[in-house]
C-alpha cells in the first residue's frame, strides 16, 4: 500500500478511536464517570493509539497537530491532505458509530443532549463566552503541541513520548471541559457537531480556527527555546 494512503488510513482509525473513546465516554457514561473519567478516556485513547499507529503515521489524529508539525518542518506539507483527510473521515465515522449506539436508547436526542459537542456562550457547559473559549482553546492546544515537540526531540528517550502526551491531554480536558467541553482538535469537533446538527454546527468555526492558531503558537514557542544537540 502507498505510504500516503497508509498515513490516511492510520489517522482515520486513530481519530475514530479517539472520538468513540473520548466523546463516547461523555455521551454514554458521562453522568456516571464525570468529567474526570471523560478526561482520562481521552488521554487513554490517545496514549493507546500513539503506540498502535505511531510507527505508521506518528499518531497526530488532530489537524491542529499536523498543521503545527508542518510549520515546524517535521513533516512534508505534501502529506498534509492525507493526514487531515484521514482525521476528518475518522472523526465523522466515530461520530456516526457513536450516534448509532446512543440512538439505541429510547428517548435519546442528539440535538437536545449536545452530543459531546463543543460550544461557547449558552452552549458552554458552564456559560463561558467566546473570548474565554478562544483563550482556552488556543492556550490548551499550544500546551499540547509544546509537549509533542518536546517529546519528539531527538534526545528524548525513544518510545516514551506517548505517555506525557496522553497525560497532557487528560490535563487539558480537566481544564477545558467546564469551559468549551474541550476541543483542541478540529476533527473531534467536526465528528460530533455534524450529528448534534444545530448550534454545534453554527459554532464549529471556533473549534477549527482556535486550535489551529494554538497549535502554531505552541510550535513556535517550543522552537524559540528548543535546545540544540550540543546543549544536551
Amino acid at each position: 500500500m502507498n505510504k500516503k494512503i497508509k498515513i490516511g488510513v492510520a489517522e482515520a482509525f486513530g481519530t475514530f478511536v479517539l472520538v468513540l473513546g473520548g466523546c463516547g465516554s461523555a455521551v454514554l457514561a458521562g453522568d456516571k464517570i464525570g468529567f474526570l473519567g471523560v478526561s482520562i478516556a481521552f488521554g487513554l485513547s490517545l496514549l493507546v493509539m500513539a503506540y498502535t499507529i505511531g510507527p505508521i503515521s506518528g499518531c497526530h489524529i488532530n489537524p491542529a497537530v499536523s498543521i503545527g508539525l508542518v510549520v515546524a518542518k517535521l513533516i512534508d506539507a505534501v502529506l498534509l491532505p492525507y493526514y487531515i483527510g484521514g482525521q476528518i473521515l475518522g472523526g465523522i465515522l466515530g461520530g456516526l458509530v457513536l450516534y448509532l449506539i446512543a440512538s439505541g436508547k429510547p428517548g435519546f436526542d442528539a440535538a437536545a443532549s449536545g452530543f459531546a459537542s463543543n460550544g461557547f456562550g449558552e452552549h458552554s457547559p458552564t456559560g463561558y463566552g467566546l473570548l474565554a473559549a478562544a483563550l482556552t482553546e488556543i492556550v490548551l492546544t499550544a500546551f499540547l503541541l509544546f509537549t509533542i515537540m518536546g517529546t519528539t526531540h531527538p534526545k528524548y528517550p525513544v518510545g516514551l513520548g506517548g505517555i506525557p502526551i496522553g497525560l497532557m491531554l487528560v490535563l487539558i480536558h480537566l481544564v477545558g471541559i467546564p469551559i468549551t467541553n474541550t476541543s483542541v482538535n478540529p476533527a473531534r469537533s467536526i465528528g460530533v457537531a455534524l450529528f448534534q446538527g444545530t448550534w454545534a454546527i453554527q459554532q464549529l468555526w471556533a473549534f477549527i480556527v482556535f486550535p489551529v492558531i494554538g497549535g502554531i503558537i505552541g510550535v513556535l514557542a517550543y522552537n524559540f527555546i528548543r535546545p540544540t544537540m550540543e546543549e544536551i
